[in-house]
């Protein structure tokens, strides 16, 4: 059964992948308003992920509208989905992205901001992309720990992901993610997270042979303010801290 389950939401997920970007194609090349049509294909691209994998999304708090900067702790892939069907935004990730098979090349096109860590002057070019985004109006998404995890605590936050915001005095919103599984199923942190060394379709074809999972978005109170990056990460750090829930 669940070979059959990760076999028929593979089809279904590939087939709406490759049909949506097909329209993405076809509306960057001939329609005008791209921010729009690109904020309507990454919806259903998104909801699509959510409702094909069995994702039940639940949302906790006021969710921030557009223009607006907010972080999150990172679990896996399956954040992007979560996040982008409670709130509507364009993500800012780090380049290794890139790499994932299809799915990185989809990303890019649809309006991701990537920042190469190891390249310390990339970082002022990110910043600059990212207040432009925020003043044409959209909500900018990023996982300022720099990395996935099991989900067991959310690592210090990478004060270069808010230089920017530090330097421009952004406000900046904030997120806890978490995961669950039913009971009798595998835990959450190996089938729904990814952190292990292994392929992208692997692990996708792990969460796609669940029945269904829990995704649980919990946004904080007020954005946040500050002129010193790393004092701006630390808080931001405890603040997604008292949010989170560990990961089973």
């Amino acid at each position: 059964m669940k070979f059959l389950r990760a076999f028929v939401r593979t089809i279904l997920f590939t087939t709406a992948t490759l049909g949506l970007y097909l329209i993405w194609f076809v509306v960057n090349l001939f329609i005008p308003n791209k921010i729009y049509w690109r904020q309507v294909i990454f919806d259903r691209w998104t909801w699509s992920f959510v409702k094909i994998s069995g994702m039940r999304l639940e949302v906790i708090g006021t969710r921030p509208k557009p223009p607006f900067f907010l972080v999150s702790n990172h679990l896996g892939y399956a954040d992007m989905a979560a996040l982008r069907q409670a709130v509507t935004g364009v993500f800012v990730a780090k380049s290794e992205v890139l790499t994932w098979p299809v799915a990185g090349s989809i990303i890019r096109n649809l309006g991701t901001v990537f920042i190469d860590r190891q390249n310390r002057r990339d970082i002022p070019r990110a910043g600059r992309q990212i207040l432009e985004r925020l003043e044409a109006g959209e909500g900018m998404i990023v996982f300022p720990e720099g990395t996935t995890t099991k989900g067991e605590t959310v690592l210090p936050f990478n004060s270069s992901f808010l230089h920017f915001a530090a330097e421009g005095n952004v406000p900046v919103s904030y997120a806890a993610l978490s995961y669950g599984t039913p009971a009798g199923q595998p835990p959450a942190s190996d089938y729904v997270c990814w952190w292990e060394d292994i392929s992208f379709f692997a692990h996708m074809w792990r969460l796609f042979s669940l029945p269904f999972y829990t995704a649980t978005v919990t946004f904080g109170e007020e954005p946040i303010t500050s002129h010193d990056r790393k004092a701006l990460a630390a808080e931001l750090h405890q603040k997604v801290i008292e949010k989170f829930t560990p990961v089973l």
